[in-house]
């Protein structure tokens, strides 16, 4: 298999793990609550061939339970295995933007805002400073899309109207949607045919679960829109890749798949 770049991981800290939220998740894949060491983010990602993977930090309304520097001391500790992903207070537009532009300046390569986190769909105002900082420093807008599994609403995480009037109002901003966007996969292959910057990540899926539809965009004209992601430590990535091969996407769209697009996107080194 080819190396693998993982675009959505967390290294959680106990601050992250404690959260209320994280029930669901735990019942769901049996994970331990307490946060991950180092060492062993580095060894799950050896056990799957990832060569690089995005941490992202994480903020809400509550504060930041990952923060940026906490993200940016890992990579720079690890600078060949790992590059940041920033997170911002939407309450703060101005601290918002020049938050970005530090991560940017340290080596980030994207800003992820998860909107069931903040119960606000991504064409709400407070998004949009965010989006014209990213289109400014050239780095992509990274979300989620699709139902959540933490106990709150999902519909913040619908594909139509809300990223689509974000997509309208931003040609120039690239966007990597998270966690595939089930249960509206019409919605999103909808966004896919009619924006070119607009890209999937499969994240907190094990791909022999990924829809039907989307496998097939995989293996056809989405082979360069959709980017593999893991969600650890929900999911490690061997659990996610471990039945690759029943997709049936040929050695050129793998690739694509497993680092090719994710390099492309997030402007990665080869």
């Amino acid at each position: 298999m080819a190396d693998v770049i993982d675009v959505w991981m967390q290294q959680p800290n106990q601050r992250f793990m404690d959260q209320p939220w994280l029930e669901t998740l735990v019942r769901w894949t049996g994970m331990a609550r307490r946060a991950p060491q180092l060492s062993g983010t580095l060894d799950a990602m050896d056990e799957a061939g990832v060569r690089v993977a995005l941490l992202s930090a994480w903020h809400g309304p509550d504060g930041a339970l990952i923060t940026n520097d906490e993200v940016a001391e890992i990579v720079s500790a690890h600078p060949d295995r790992f590059a940041g992903v920033a997170s911002v207070d939407l309450r703060d537009p101005v601290r918002a933007v020049r938050e970005i532009r530090r991560c940017v300046r340290l080596g980030f390569v994207g800003v992820r805002v998860v909107p069931w986190l903040w119960n606000l769909p991504p064409n709400d105002r407070r998004y949009y400073p965010v989006y014209v900082t990213c289109v400014e420093e050239d780095v992509p807008f990274c979300t989620q899309i699709g139902h959540t599994g933490p106990l709150c609403p999902s519909e913040p995480g619908r594909p139509i109207p809300y990223l689509d009037e974000v997509l309208l109002d931003f040609p120039e901003l690239t966007v990597v949607g998270g966690h595939v966007g089930y249960p509206w996969m019409a919605e999103v292959l909808s966004l896919a045919a009619k924006y070119p910057n607009f890209h999937v990540d499969t994240s907190a899926y094990a791909v022999h679960r990924l829809p039907g539809e989307l496998v097939e965009f995989m293996r056809g004209r989405g082979r360069e829109r959709v980017l593999f992601g893991s969600n650890y430590p929900m999911m490690t990535p061997a659990d996610a890749l471990k039945r690759l091969p029943d997709l049936d996407l040929g050695a050129a769209a793998t690739e694509l798949y497993l680092s090719g697009n994710a390099r492309r996107v997030f402007a990665l080194p080869n």
